[in-house]
């Protein structure tokens, strides 16, 4: 099975960028879309039509990238085992855990909007909105330059 994988090594790479371009996509428009709701006055049609934008982005777009961009990365690292001995992986793989963790958290607040209950201010989002961009430019460096 391994070297079906390592056979196909490039195809799996070549997946894996596309999933991490559609999951950062949606990870850098999220946030901006909770900023002009934030602002919004609940139960007003724009109020309405961004939990349906919201919903959707995260639903159709922004989960499925994720998972296959997990999914597309532990199978290059099945293919190729030996990259789990350079430093660079594994601080990249921890800055993925944290994209994750802050995808969870852009998850629950599309749900917190849902239910007409944001407490935060569109600052907070404008801020927020920040974190993915950072991680992704760590990761995107470490997986090309491999520094260490």
């Amino acid at each position: 099975m391994q070297e079906i994988f390592s056979q196909n090594y490039e195809w799996l790479r070549a997946l894996h960028i596309i999933s991490v371009i559609s999951w950062m996509a949606g990870m850098l428009y999220l946030p901006r879309l909770f900023v002009y709701h934030a602002d919004s006055e609940v139960g007003s049609d724009k109020s309405e039509t961004f939990k349906i934008m919201e919903y959707r982005l995260l639903k159709f777009i922004i989960n499925p990238a994720m998972m296959a961009a997990w999914i597309l990365g532990l199978s290059m690292l099945y293919a190729n085992p030996a990259m789990m001995e350079d430093g660079w992986i594994h601080v990249k793989l921890l800055l993925v855990l944290i994209m994750s963790g802050v995808h969870g958290m852009l998850a629950k607040q599309v749900k917190v909007f849902a239910r007409d209950e944001n407490e935060k201010s569109a600052k907070y989002f404008r801020i927020l909105n920040e974190v993915p961009t950072v991680l992704m430019i760590a990761i995107v460096i470490l997986a090309v330059v491999q520094p260490f």
